[in-house]
């Protein structure tokens, strides 16, 4: 069977470490040197170990190695090295060739080809941010708007049953202001021969009145 995946982490056995530490480290070794030869090229490979000890591998010089990457580094990050800063200001140009002012435009082109899309990356980013709380904010709106319909159409409906109670109830307490008919039939039965007499009176006057104007004439 084969050997299991080795998770890559600390190895807390202090034993465990330093047998893998020389195991990989050779095997490190090894590939730097083989790469060296196969391909032609400068490796330098620095390794210290957990105790301060120093492994190293060059295929040619180390301090030349070093120095070449120490000036390649200046090369492709001018704003590490503080005279290249100056540089880049437009200051102490004295004694820069030509060739040395071309490579400072290009190097102050591409820095602000780098602003200008990181400036316009932040522009695009908080452009998407400010759309993405106005989408928010709009659904917000139409939910607070559906809430306030159907509140709306709540109060509506129960001043509905609210009314219809007021006129149920105001119906059932109208004072009843029409007359009994025994009412009227007892009234009359009381009061009406004594309506006829009246009537009878009042025809006595007209009788005189015609045989005063008989005896006149």
């Amino acid at each position: 069977m084969g050997r299991g995946k080795i998770a890559i982490k600390r190895i807390e056995s202090i034993t465990s470490r330093q047998v893998t530490f020389s195991k990989r480290r050779k095997g490190l070794l090894k590939k730097a040197r083989e790469l060296s030869i196969l391909c032609d090229a400068d490796v330098c490979l620095i390794v210290f170990s957990s105790t301060g000890r120093l492994y190293e591998f060059s295929s040619s010089s180390t301090k030349a190695i070093l120095d070449r990457y120490a000036k390649s580094k200046e090369e492709h990050h001018p704003l590490l090295n503080p005279n290249s800063q100056v540089k880049l200001m437009g200051e102490d140009l004295s004694g820069l060739s030509i060739t040395d002012l071309q490579h400072i435009e290009n190097q102050l082109e591409f820095s602000l080809n780098s602003v200008r899309k990181r400036k316009e990356q932040l522009f695009t980013e908080e452009i998407q941010e400010l759309n993405r709380k106005v989408q928010l904010i709009r659904h917000e709106n139409i939910e607070l708007s559906k809430k306030m319909n159907r509140a709306h159409q709540e109060k509506m409906e129960l001043q509905k049953k609210l009314h219809a109670g007021d006129e149920l109830n105001g119906f059932s307490k109208r004072p009843n202001t029409a007359v009994p008919y025994a009412f009227v039939i007892s009234n009359y039965e009381k009061h009406g021969p004594r309506n006829s007499e009246l009537s009878q009176i009042n025809k006595k006057p007209n009788v005189h009145a015609r045989t005063n104007s008989a005896s006149l004439g």
